[in-house]
């Protein structure tokens, strides 16, 4: 989420014709072609956020940057020569990291969420407890993940959460 994108896709000998086809989950469809007897390119609906990286005569990769949810798809390059036809496709995943939120309820004890992370993340306590998890799911394909931490008989002051996610790891302790 927020970083650049590159998709490669390597030039043929007697290439006729290069194009990518961008199917995104939430977006429209786009395309864009390279025609290297004319050397002319053309692109049909592509966001300015989505281009060649370098020179297509040179290089047919793409770079999509500052990717977000919406860029999430199937991304593919053919390639046309007289050798044959040619192709690449990627599934473009975006990762979102979730937001570490740890506070104490009204009651006095910790609380830890892992907000709008995309894919959820596990929450786990740095202490054994019997703890309560909730999920919520947000229309931008997010979800925060809530757990409550419940002692049982145990003169703990501090606890510590801790959240594991593709995107990293983090932990926060707090004294309720």
């Amino acid at each position: 989420m927020g970083d650049n994108a590159v998709l490669a896709c390597s030039i043929r000998p007697n290439m006729t014709l290069a194009t990518w086809k961008i199917n995104p989950k939430a977006a429209g469809h786009c395309t864009m072609a390279y025609r290297p007897d004319t050397d002319m390119t053309n692109r049909t609906s592509c966001r300015k956020s989505i281009n060649w990286k370098f020179r297509p005569d040179q290089d047919l990769t793409l770079e999509i940057q500052q990717v977000g949810i919406a860029q999430e798809g199937n991304y593919t390059c053919e390639v046309l020569s007289t050798e044959g036809n040619f192709h690449m496709t990627y599934h473009l995943t975006v990762l979102v990291p979730p937001r570490l939120r740890l506070y104490c309820d009204d009651q006095g004890s910790p609380v830890c969420q892992a907000v709008a992370g995309k894919p959820a993340a596990q929450v786990s306590w740095g202490l054994g407890s019997n703890s309560h998890l909730e999920e919520e799911g947000h229309d931008n394909g997010t979800v925060t993940v809530l757990s409550r931490f419940m002692a049982c008989g145990t003169n703990v002051t501090t606890t510590t959460c801790m959240v594991f996610h593709p995107a990293g790891n983090w932990s926060e302790s707090i004294d309720c």
